[in-house]
């Protein structure tokens, strides 16, 4: 009885405003412990297909069975039933294959404790040819051992349904010889059906059956050897260039007359009555207690709160382990509150050495009419004036070079942090990972590095500038500044296609902040009004001189230096925290889509 079944499956896409078919209404069916292969030239639509059945494209029309059950009627697989492993690696290089693989555990299965993680990981481990390399990194792994480890991920919840895309290629032929008798061996456990999406056509001797598809179209389903004949060929390799000598929808009409008597020899028994006898491929011998062990586990997937604390754990190491990411973060958190200090002119100025200088009091018109010398005292006030309006100057500029550079900073944490690793979340969130549980790490994460940059830069700069006013509302100011940055930029990486938009969208918001904000170039009234709810830069500036006017004596000078008008402190604060809840609003929509390569 066929566990899995497409009936006359199509899917259609838009190409200059027509549709046309990518797949053409497919059917065929596929047993119990069954190993397939789907071949075909490329670009005939053999991952389209593959992520059909994965659930990761909708169809356009036909119907999906899966143990006699519609999927578009009933629900989609479970993701602990089907296992997806995409082309390239979807693994963290900065990881160890045996953390890779706890992770996935702690990702897919609710565990008893920590030793029933290790015990699934180093089962999977096992069965996947990987113990004696588990402690290594990623990045140092081949080509084939890292489509091993991509398959061992899937493996932690023992699905009965294994689709792997392109997993032999680009490998020497001894590794994808390895990777092909690994399938083979994992369709004979627990009646897992194996289908491998390939364009090679060696080790075709180990498939149960080959689907062969041209240009969307199902156009045989058979067994390997049976291949050569239906097609009229001498050898296997002839059968793609075979394939251009017919148009598609020809070919799929021949095989509609043909396939039951191909369909008659297809062997679809239970694979324990199957003649497998290829040799040098032995099924892995802890299967049993690999399924033992997850009987052991909640069938739910873990709670959101689990699924939290795990990836919150797992990015911290990432930044322990890369030493590049570690050395920028150290460097912008040290490194740009001491270049406000070193460029911020003025602040060497004061005979009282560094710091803002006390704000001298002007002279009243009384105290000049009255004093004997009149002229004198008209030159010390405008002298004084002359204080207060560069004073104004050095406290404007202060707060805004704090205010950019912690726009930069917050702009660096975010803009990669997504798009960078799509591939892996969209993977993880196929296998049931919730999308809250990822956006509230981020935020966690983010909002930590947030908090200790605003701290730091608040505090240091404090201390060696005395800067006027509430030291507790500049930090909730820069804290809100670095904040909404991030959480816009975090935006523009959930939803940007590659990792250089959105640096580059990036790039542009941050360096727009400063022309935009109003504090250096007097911006036309109208330009002001449209362009400052959406800079944040203002925000955290306006709102700094705001409080400082308002607590000490600098009101006079600011108001010399800054023409316009401030928004209240309440005010900006407001604004930032819209940004914020804005920016992640945004990225949870983003994080909702899909994005698969």
């Amino acid at each position: 009885m066929s566990m899995l079944e497409l009936k006359e499956v199509s899917y259609s896409a838009e190409k200059d405003g027509e549709a046309f078919d990518i797949l053409h209404e497919s059917s065929f069916a596929v047993p119990k412990g069954h190993f397939m292969a789907i071949v075909g030239p490329s670009g005939c639509g053999k991952t389209t297909l593959l992520k059909v059945i994965a659930g990761i494209l909708e169809e356009s029309a036909g119907c999906l069975y899966w143990e006699n059950r519609d999927l578009a009627d009933d629900a989609e697989l479970d993701p602990a039933e089907v296992g997806y492993v995409p082309q390239f690696s979807v693994a963290y290089e900065h990881l160890t294959v045996e953390e890779s693989v706890e992770s996935a555990v702690e990702l897919r299965v609710t565990t008893v404790n920590r030793s029933h993680v290790e015990q699934i990981a180093d089962i999977v481990i096992d069965q996947t040819g990987l113990e004696g390399i588990s402690d290594r990194r990623v990045k140092v792994l081949s080509g084939g051992q890292k489509r091993r480890l991509g398959l061992a991920m899937e493996l932690v919840s023992n699905p009965r349904l294994l689709l792997c895309d392109e997993v032999t290629s680009g490998l020497d032929p001894r590794s994808e010889n390895e990777i092909v008798h690994l399938l083979h061996s994992l369709s004979e456990i627990d009646n897992r059906i194996v289908i491998n999406v390939t364009h090679s056509l060696s080790n075709l001797e180990l498939y149960d059956s080959i689907l062969v598809l041209h240009e969307g179209c199902v156009v045989y389903h058979g067994k390997p050897d049976a291949a050569d004949h239906y097609f009229s060929v001498e050898s296997t390799e002839d059968i793609y260039p075979t394939l251009a000598q017919r148009d598609a929808r020809d070919w799929h009409a021949s095989w509609q007359k043909h396939k039951n008597s191909y369909y008659e020899s297809l062997d679809f028994t239970e694979p324990a009555s199957r003649d497998k006898a290829i040799g040098e491929d032995p099924a892995p011998t802890d299967t049993q207690s690999l399924e033992d062990s997850l009987q052991e586990a909640d069938d739910r997937l873990p709670g959101p709160w689990r699924q939290f604390a795990v990836l919150l754990r797992r990015r911290f190491t990432i930044l322990r382990r890369d030493r590049g990411q570690l050395f920028l973060q150290a460097a912008l958190l040290f490194g740009f509150p001491l270049l406000v200090i070193l460029f911020t002119p003025g602040l060497f100025e004061s005979n009282q050495g560094m710091g803002i200088p006390p704000m001298p009091n002007q002279l009243t018109p009384t105290e000049i009419i009255n004093s004997s010398n009149m002229a004198n005292e008209m030159t010390k006030a405008q002298d004084i004036a002359g204080q207060q309006f560069r004073l104004g100057v050095l406290i404007s500029g202060l707060a805004m070079f704090q205010v950019i550079l912690l726009a930069l900073m917050g702009s660096n944490n975010s803009a990669r942090e997504i798009v960078a690793e799509r591939p892996i979340y969209e993977k993880e969130k196929l296998a049931g990972l919730s999308p809250l549980s990822y956006l509230m790490s981020k935020v966690t994460y983010l909002a930590l590095l947030c908090l200790a940059q605003s701290a730091w830069m608040a505090g240091f700069v404090n201390h060696f500038t005395v800067m006027p006013g509430s030291l507790t509302q500049q930090f909730i100011l820069l804290f809100l500044v670095t904040a909404s940055m991030t959480a816009i930029c975090l935006a523009i990486s959930s939803l940007s296609r590659s990792t250089e938009q959105a640096s580059l969208l990036s790039v542009y918001l941050v360096g727009f902040q400063l022309p935009l904000s109003n504090a250096v170039l007097a911006l036309p009234d109208v330009v002001a009004t449209v362009t400052q709810p959406f800079i944040a830069a203002y925000w955290g500036w306006a709102g700094q001189l705001d409080h400082i006017m308002k607590e000490t004596a600098y009101d006079v000078g600011i108001e010399k230096a800054i023409p316009t008008g401030l928004s209240p402190f309440e005010i900006c604060v407001a604004m930032l925290s819209a940004h914020v809840a804005i920016g992640l609003f945004v990225t949870y929509v983003g994080a909702h889509r899909h994005r698969w390569e």
